[in-house]
Formats: C-alpha cells, structure tokens, sequence
C-alpha cells in the first residue's frame, strides 16, 4: 500500500504526502491491517509548526533507505497531534512510563498490532549520536525484538492498561483549602526574570492566572508581584515580536531572550486572557498597548477563508529556525542609518547579536520609553515593512473549534477593558459566524472539506463562549444552547469509574484505554472549565442535574489535587470561584444603566462572578450576591458601584 496522506486534509499529514514512506492515517482500517499482516505499528505524531518533526522528516521519512525499512517490517501511521489531542496524550504518557523519559514532539512510538505501545522515544537522528544508536539501527532492533518476542510484547498489554488505571491517585478527601497550593508554587517561580524557574522556560499562563485570582480575593501583594513580573518580562523580551504583535511558544533561555519561534494560538489566546485578568486590576499602559497589538495581529495574521482562525505559525522559513524575525547588525545600519543610535534607545542591538550573530529584538529594562515614542515607532514600522519581503514562516491554517471559541471569548472581555466598540462589533460578528458554522453539529477541527470529531474541550469552550454571550449580551437562546450542549457533554464524556470526563466520547474511543486527562496543557482543562459552567448554569437556573454534577466533580477534583495540583491550577481557580459563588442580577429595563452595571461587573470580577438578567415586575433594580449572602435591592448604578467597591 503507498502513501495515503494526500486524501488527508490536514496541513501537517500533507506536508509528508510525498515521503517514500508508506504513511496512512490513524483509523480503524490501518489498524487491522497491522492486525492482519501481525507487523508492529510505528506512529509518528507531530504538527505542521513543529522544528524537530520537520528536521526528522527531511533526515528519515525522505529517506529511500529509511523508508525501505519502515515500509518492509512496520505499519506506519502519522497523526497530527492537534486532530486527536485524546491519541497524542495517551501515547506522550505511555512513553514517560515505558522509558522515563519527558515527552515532546516529533513523538515516535512503537506499538504493537493491537496498537499498544511496547517502546518509543522523540526524535531519532539518522546516525549514531552521544552512545545513541541511528534511527535505522533502533527500527532493525524494535523490528527484531518484537518478532522474538510477538506473543510476550502483546500479553503485556494488560499489564500496561492496569498501569495507566493507576496513574491517577486519590486522596480521601472531600474539600480542602485552596491557598496552600498557590503558596507552594510560588517558591518554584523566578524572581528574577518571571514565570518558572529553569530553562526552557514555557509561559504556564494558567498557573498564574489562578495566582492572579488569589491575590483578588486574599490582596496578598507577592501574588500580584509574581503575575507582574511575567507579564512584564514576556512583553519586553524576545519571546514577544515588537514589531507585529504576538508571542513565541517557549524561550531556551532562563531569561526569556531566544524563543523557539514559532507562534500557537494557544498561548497567544492565553497571553491575552491574562492581560485581561491583570488590566482589570491594574491599568499599565504599557501592557495594555501589547495586548491591543497582540490582539490585532491574531485577528488579522490568524484569520483563515472560513473566518475563523488557523492554528500556528512555524518557526522556520527558508529552513532556518528565526530567520523571518531576527536581524543582521549591518542590515539594521542600512534599514535605519543615522536612527540606528535612537533605535539602540529601546532595543538591544549589537554587532555580535544574541543569536546565532544576529539579533532578536529585546526591550531595553527601561520599558517606559517615552521620549521620541513616534520616530521610534516609525522605525519599527520600517523594520516590519522589510520584514514583509521575506519568506513568511508556513501557516497552519487548521481552524480547532475550542481555540477559535476560547478567543472569541478572550476578545469580548478585551473589548470591554479597552473601551473598544469596533473590536466588541467585531467580536460579536465572529461569534455569530461560528455560531452559524456550528449550528447543527460540532467538530474539533473544521475545513469546508473536512470535519474531525469532537472533543470534550471543543463542547466546553463552545459552551463557554455561547453563555458568556447570555451573560453579555443578555443572549437566552446562547444560554438554551449552553444547557443542551453540557447535557450532551455529560452524556457522552463522563466516565463513571473515575468520576471525571475523559477527553474523547466514550462510545468511539479507538485507543487501548481511556484518555482520562487531569492535566492543563495547551489550554485549561476542559473538566474545570465544565465544572466552572455548570457552577454558572446553577446560579442562573438552579437545578438538581447541576447541583449533582457540581457536586461530583468538585469532590473528584479535591481527592486528584495533593498528587497532581501542579499541573492542575486551573482546577483550583474554579473551585474557588464555585464557592465563593459571586453573582450580579440585573432587573431592569433601562438599557443604559444595564450596559454600565454589566461593564462595571467585568472591571471589577472579569469572569468571576455571574451575570443574572431577570425581568421581574416593579421597580428597577440590581442585587449582589456573595457566598449566599446579598444585598438589598440596589436602585442605582451609584449604589451597585459602592457596593461592588467594598466587596
């Protein structure tokens, strides 16, 4: 069987269409072939951005010789990692527990004809490297363990499934304190430069969003610091593009100063939520125009043919790792001549560079440059014009339904911080266009000629995105929609023996066990952004399902936190915010005031507390609601602002 990659759709299977290797698609039919010709199944998993996929694809997989090997002694299968987030997780676990090594992409695992992993690794060089066999070497190897030993490799598997069954500790625990969890990880942050201590250094936004949450309700200063400190050091470092807007993935560096370049929607979409969360406490300038220029490069930079967005920008063009986003010292004189020096004001720039002899532009510590603000930008202007003549980075231009809805969701709450009119129509407009998309169905990845099944995390951000329009816009068919989509998410994800939703529906999983996911990755978990509607839902229209569900979830999550909460801080959030149960009911006719009571919410809780519209008859009227406990009827906007002032 040849290649069966270019009936896929995706960016990332079509980039290996053309590969000598015999490459098909993760479906049933490849897997009973590995079932049928009793061969092991390699899988390749990476995605259409990813530097180290792109390097072992041009060394191995556009290898004759290499392909030669696969092809005679394996099942090949690639997968992108952003179809089936559910397979990649499952297959990222199973390597750290059959080798103890971290994770990562290219992910290369060796699997058996049931499809369950036996061995694997990341990315294998095509020659012998520090004591590490070649690729080639470890495909003969695997190949010739797995026919010696067939039938032992396939009778482990029990042993592998009872494994995973027993990843995931509970501690007989109902509820607990929150703050605890926020105090240990502090002592891990970096006082220094911000964010985690270590290098390479990933941004974690979700980790300090919780921390950002805790300094609102305890006003503990060295929470607001750490949150600072980040959001102060990624604006200003080489992580972030000054020119255009927007942040990378991870940096190498402790410092934040050499990205590994390529742009996520995911992380911008989280950069931006919590600029959000910070401006709403904090009106720094200087943050606030970062987030106005991140948010117009997304928008425009991001958009696909369907108006939705796409998923990421590469980091390489011209097969060089940077090359559209660093600058020569002698290019920088000729682009700016006798500016250079004023240049040099803001920016470090030198003749030596801080990567690879060229420069990364990274803000001098004085961030509040003032003076000759305008010739500056002007410069930066030119700079981004020249910019724009080289090879732009490859685009995937594959639209995820949860980040498309988790930005729709961020721009709104932007919109309204900004003061920004235009940007909440347009906001508004995308939701509609989604909305339409997703009418009658929803998928995880949508094309006009393709559609990916969906996921829990599509269904929540969805659900998320259509009761924030409820609480905005005083949208109840949005908020009817919610209801039945989390009625159907309950129905279809909710594994019964470990009181939690798995990432994939229970009826179609394809994998050898359960994708039960604690952990917030890419994006928060969608379990505690279920938890955190339903919560909503509840205090909108109570209901017994809710108050259940509420119930079993919070439970579950207190008994996973004392042995996973560090990467489960999203989790933590949302069970505070579930009992500290803010809401803010509008009843009230008059338009304007609704507006500014509505307005005055978002400034002062961002997402925390809930919105309520009511249309009791009588008077007008607002009331304000804390742990159970609410105030009289407030008459007006002067009398809601006090109150939520002292709140």
């Amino acid at each position: 069987m040849k290649n069966q990659l270019e009936k896929e759709f995706s960016p990332y299977l079509k980039q290996h269409e053309d590969n000598p290797v015999n490459w098909l698609a993760w479906n049933n039919e490849s897997l009973q072939k590995a079932k049928i010709e009793k061969k092991p199944i390699f899988l390749s998993v990476g995605y259409a951005s990813c530097h180290w996929c792109h390097v072992m694809a041009h060394e191995s997989f556009e290898n004759e010789e290499t392909a030669k090997i696969m092809n005679e002694k394996f099942i090949n299968i690639k997968v992108d990692r952003e179809e089936r987030p559910d397979l990649d997780f499952i297959f990222q676990k199973s390597l750290a527990i059959l080798t103890g090594a971290q994770g990562g992409w290219p992910l290369s695992m060796f699997l058996d004809e049931n499809a369950v992993p036996f061995t694997g690794g990341t990315y294998f060089s095509p020659k012998e490297l520090h004591g590490r066999p070649s690729f080639n070497t470890v495909l003969e190897n695997v190949s010739k363990v797995y026919q010696e030993n067939r039938d032992k490799i396939i009778n482990q598997a029990e042993q592998m499934k009872e494994v995973f069954r027993n990843l995931n500790q509970k501690n007989a625990v109902l509820k607990q304190d929150l703050e605890p969890f926020i105090e240990k990880i502090i002592k891990y942050t970096d006082e220094v430069n911000g964010g985690l201590k270590g290098a390479p250094k990933f941004p974690q936004f979700y980790i300090f969003d919780a921390i950002l949450h805790f300094f609102k309700k305890t006003k503990n200063k060295k929470y607001f610091n750490v949150v600072e400190k980040l959001l102060l050091s990624l604006s200003s470092k080489g992580i972030y593009d000054h020119l255009e807007g927007g942040i990378s993935r991870y940096t190498v560096d402790e410092k934040w100063i050499v990205p590994h370049f390529e742009k996520m929607l995911y992380d911008n979409v989280q950069y931006v939520n919590l600029l959000n969360n910070f401006l709403s406490i904090n009106q720094n300038d200087y943050l606030k125009n970062k987030l106005k220029q991140t948010i117009k490069f997304i928008n425009s930079e991001f958009r696909t043919v369907n108006d939705l967005l796409g998923s990421a920008y590469d980091a390489d063009s011209d097969g060089i790792e940077g090359k559209y986003y660093v600058w020569k010292y002698k290019e920088l004189q000729e682009i700016l001549g006798k500016y250079l020096d004023l240049f040099k004001k803001k920016y470090q720039i030198s003749e030596e560079g801080n990567f690879e002899g060229s420069n990364i532009l990274v803000e001098n510590s004085k961030i509040n440059f003032e003076e000759h603000i305008t010739k500056i930008k002007d410069l930066e202007t030119r700079l981004l014009e020249v910019r724009r003549k080289r090879t732009k980075p490859f685009f995937d231009n594959k639209s995820q339904t949860d980040l498309n809805a988790y930005w729709i969701y961020s721009n709104f709450y932007s919109a309204i911080l900004l003061n920004d009119k235009i940007l909440y129509e347009k906001t508004l407009k995308n939701f509609k266009n989604i909305s339409e998309i997703y009418k009658d169905k929803l998928f995880h990845c949508y094309n006009e000629d393709k559609k990916v099944e969906v996921f829990l995390e599509d269904y929540v951000y969805i659900s998320l995105l259509l009761l924030t329009n409820y609480e905005l816009n005083k949208d109840i068919s949005s908020l009817d929609k919610c209801k039945i989509l989390m009625d159907e998410a309950w129905d279809n994800f909710f594994n019964l023996n470990e009181i939690i939703l798995q990432k994939n529906k229970i009826k179609s999983n394809d994998l050898f066990i359960e994708p039960i996911d604690l952990n917030d990755n890419n994006i928060p978990n969608g379990n505690s952004i279920y938890l955190y509607i339903i919560n909503k839902l509840n205090n909108i229209s109570p209901n017994v399902r809710w108050k259940e569900r509420i119930d079993k979830l919070s439970n579950s999550f207190h008994s996973y936190l004392n042995s996973n909460f560090s990467q489960m801080f999203s989790y933590i959030k949302t069970l505070d915010i579930c009992d500290a149960n803010i809401t803010v009911t509008i009843n009230s006719k008059n338009a304007e005031i609704s507006e500014k009571v509505k307005e005055l919410t978002v400034k002062k809780f961002m997402d925390n507390a809930t919105i309520i519209y009511k249309e009791d008859e009588g008077e007008d009227h607002f009331i304000v609601c804390k742990h159970q406990t609410c105030s009289s009827k407030l008459k007006s906007l002067e009398e809601v602002s006090s109150y939520l002032s002292n709140l």
